[in-house]
Formats: C-alpha cells, sequence, structure tokens
C-alpha cells in the first residue's frame, strides 16, 4: 500500500508554549489546533505548510513517550507520519514484509485519526506513524 503524502512530521519539544512563539514570529506559520491527546501523554501543536502538517509534541508526563525521547535524546525530530487510505492494511502489509510494528491494530490519534507506530528498529532509525480516517 502507498501513502497518498506526508500527513506530518512530529517534533518533540520542551515548551509548546516557546516552539509556537518560534514557528509563528519566525516562520509566519499560524498554530490552528491544540490538542491533550491523555492517553499518549502528549499536548500537540499544529502547523500546516502546503499539503504537510508539522506537529509539535509536549510531554505532559516524563514517563510518557515524548517525555522519555527527550530524555534519551533530547528536543528534535520525532516521527514522519504517512497518510494512508487504509491504516488497517497498510499495518498488515508492513508486518508481512517483515517490519516490527509497534502498534499492530490502528488506534485512536490527534485530530481523530487512526494512527500506528512502525518500530525504528525496522525502518532504518526513523519512528514512522501511518495514519489516516
Amino acid at each position: 500500500m502507498k501513502p497518498t503524502h506526508i500527513e506530518h512530521i512530529g517534533i518533540a519539544v520542551r515548551s509548546l508554549k516557546d516552539s509556537i512563539e518560534y514557528f509563528e514570529k519566525v516562520l509566519g506559520l499560524e498554530c490552528y489546533a491544540i490538542e491533550n491527546v491523555s492517553d499518549q501523554k502528549v499536548k500537540t501543536a499544529f502547523f500546516k505548510i502546503g499539503d504537510t502538517k508539522i506537529e509539535l509534541l509536549e510531554s505532559t508526563d516524563p514517563e510518557g513517550p515524548i517525555g522519555k525521547f527527550i530524555e534519551k535524546k533530547g528536543p528534535g525530530i520525532h516521527h514522519l507520519a504517512f497518510a494512508m487510505p487504509d491504516v488497517e492494511k497498510a499495518l498488515t502489509d508492513a508486518e508481512k514484509e517483515g517490519i516490527q510494528l509497534i502498534d499492530k491494530k490502528p488506534r485512536s490519534g490527534a485530530e481523530g485519526l487512526k494512527i500506528g507506530f512502525l518500530h525504528p528498529k525496522s525502518t532504518g532509525g526513523v519512528l514512522t506513524e501511518f495514519c489516516g480516517e
């Protein structure tokens, strides 16, 4: 299954407030949504540039995935997300190709999308997300 486009680039940040200010004042982008995704222990902020979004991720719990990422690697690019017509089929197809999955089935993500992650050990070191409606 082929992605339709890059849906978003996820960037782990220490502070949404400071990062939003940079994206708005320096880059001239507009934050169009802020959302708390409690089951992932993260607060997100979104910007749109062309057909692609930038998702800023601030941890709401140091033991959450973003908190652990920042502790280990510091702020920076966290994941690359591809829009898929059928997230469940894309995950199944990837697993059939020998890719290690973090999510065997889609789960709910920000903006009401279904999401599923592929393990970076199987994707050249890049945490990869499939997402769709």
